[in-house]
């Protein structure tokens, strides 16, 4: 198939066919092990391998620079950004959104510092419950930088999470 399809048409099939499969559920994936991870970073690598003809034992790291493609682990952090962004601007679901209060909510917290500042409540502890929607999305929001929450809109704001996340990943 790789033949017989040009270039370009490959770019548009393969995140059409491959990586939106990749990014469902993305929620789901957080703290799951390292060895699954890998899995899906290998469906990945293999996608970017196909849109340029290139052999396993060549470099993955430049074409996925090249294509402008995150990692599993940001990918997953960045689905999480924007639920969390979907959620501080009131337009999640109710039953994601209830979940998740901005610090500036919560009245033991109005007397600090942090009440001005775009952030959620969020532990310092490592526990199983980690993986609990609330902690995770709360910790992926927190360690984007103050302009990146502060964006006007949908689109600017996975912009700049996706160039945040990019400079993490690669730079």
């Amino acid at each position: 198939m790789r033949r017989a399809l040009p270039q370009h048409a490959l770019l548009t099939l393969v995140p059409a066919l491959v990586i939106t499969k990749l990014d469902q559920c993305n929620s789901v994936l957080v703290g799951t092990s390292g060895y699954l991870q890998d899995r899906l970073q290998s469906v990945l690598n293999a996608a970017a391998r196909l849109v340029y003809s290139r052999r396993m034992s060549e470099h993955i790291t430049p074409l996925l620079q090249e294509l402008h493609w995150l990692r599993v682990p940001e990918r997953i952090q960045f689905w999480l950004c924007v639920l969390a962004y979907h959620c501080v601007h009131g337009t999640a679901p109710a039953y994601l959104a209830d979940s998740l209060r901005p610090t500036s909510d919560v009245i033991a917290r109005r007397r600090l510092r942090s009440d001005d500042s775009p952030t959620l409540p969020s532990t310092r502890r490592a526990t199983l419950g980690d993986r609990a929607f609330p902690v995770a999305v709360a910790r992926a929001w927190n360690s984007l930088p103050a302009e990146t929450k502060t964006a006007s809109s949908l689109i600017t704001f996975r912009r700049q999470t996706k160039a945040y996340l990019f400079c993490q990943s690669f730079g």
